[in-house]
């Protein structure tokens, strides 16, 4: 379960005090999630999400991550409402590390998502991308190309004992992607990890957007990207054109690409699955033992990647 930090029941119910929530009735730990450590919490007036921040969350990033929730709360996005406490901060301390109470959002994470439910995301995505225009705070993209580059460095050694001949084919790609990434396209503030397990549905609607910790400014045609990876490949590894159809079509009623995000494409595509390879990679190459959360296989994404890299265009993902 990804609860790293256990709670006592004083602690949590003198944290809850500081809300106008009532009584605490329970909390359980939420197994979702690799990040931070989340728990239910249920109180007179409702059901809430309490976030405690773990290692890989850099406290000065949590201003902008807060932030940007409360911003695309106020302008209709569905995602989490961060609460202020009774003296009006949002951000707290429980058990020494950074805390925060967020609204509950109804809805389950699909396993199999429909083309129906993959348009829905591209409309969310870029009513996302259109709410997150006069965000005032910036944030740069850890995960680009310059930390693609630390990652490589950091599992290079390594790499051929999950697959041999990986070194020198990420090396390869590494090159080829930072010699050929984009440097002029519209940018704005990015969700960049909007997977099936951070969207929730109530049917076929689409009700929440969750897990914001990876947001930040970049090529707002690059979170597309993200989710031609997350959304358009079935579990077997084959490339679901209808889907990828369906997630461009959804996401260009709200907000239309330009010729040079449609044209950039396969590259863009290419370039999050070798973010997603590394981090897997990096997580499977640094386990800890007794851990709760197992790494995902990072050799998902070396099919995805190698797709991309046989793309002809962006005619392979349906688009133009």
């Amino acid at each position: 379960m990804a609860v790293y930090t256990e709670v006592g029941d004083e602690a949590l119910t003198a944290f809850v005090a500081e809300y106008e929530l009532g009584q605490m009735l329970s909390c359980k730990g939420i197994a979702e999630g690799v990040e931070n450590s989340n728990f239910l919490v249920r109180a007179e007036r409702g059901e809430f999400i309490l976030t405690i921040y773990e290692k890989r969350v850099k406290p000065a990033d949590l201003p902008f991550f807060l932030g940007l929730l409360l911003h695309l709360a106020q302008r209709g996005i569905p995602c989490p409402l961060p609460l202020t406490g009774r003296d009006g901060a949002a951000l707290r301390q429980l058990m020494r590390k950074p805390a925060a109470m967020f609204t509950f959002l109804d809805g389950v994470s699909l396993r199999r998502p429909g083309p129906q439910h993959v348009a829905e995301v591209g409309r969310a995505l870029a009513r996302l991308h259109l709410a997150g225009a006069d965000f005032a705070l910036r944030r740069p993209n850890d995960l680009s190309v310059d930390g693609w580059r630390r990652l490589l460095a950091d599992t290079l050694a390594r790499a051929d004992e999950v697959r041999p001949g990986l070194a020198a084919e990420l090396s390869a790609e590494f090159d080829g992607l930072a010699a050929r990434w984009p440097r002029e396209l519209p940018v704005g503030v990015i969700h960049a990890d909007l997977f099936p397990d951070n969207v929730f549905f109530l049917g076929d609607r689409l009700s929440g957007l969750i897990d914001f910790y990876f947001a930040c400014n970049d090529w707002l045609a690059y979170d597309l990207a993200v989710c031609l990876n997350a959304w358009c490949f079935e579990r077997e590894g084959e490339f679901n054109i209808t889907k990828a159809r369906r997630l461009v079509a959804g996401y260009v009623e709200v907000r239309p690409l330009t010729a040079q995000e449609i044209a950039q494409m396969p590259i863009l595509a290419r370039g999050a699955a070798l973010r997603f390879l590394l981090t897997r990679l990096y997580d499977w190459l640094n386990q800890v033992d007794g851990a709760l959360v197992k790494p995902k296989d990072p050799l998902e994404y070396l099919t995805r990647l190698r797709f991309h890299r046989r793309a002809g265009g962006p005619g392979a993902y349906g688009i133009g």
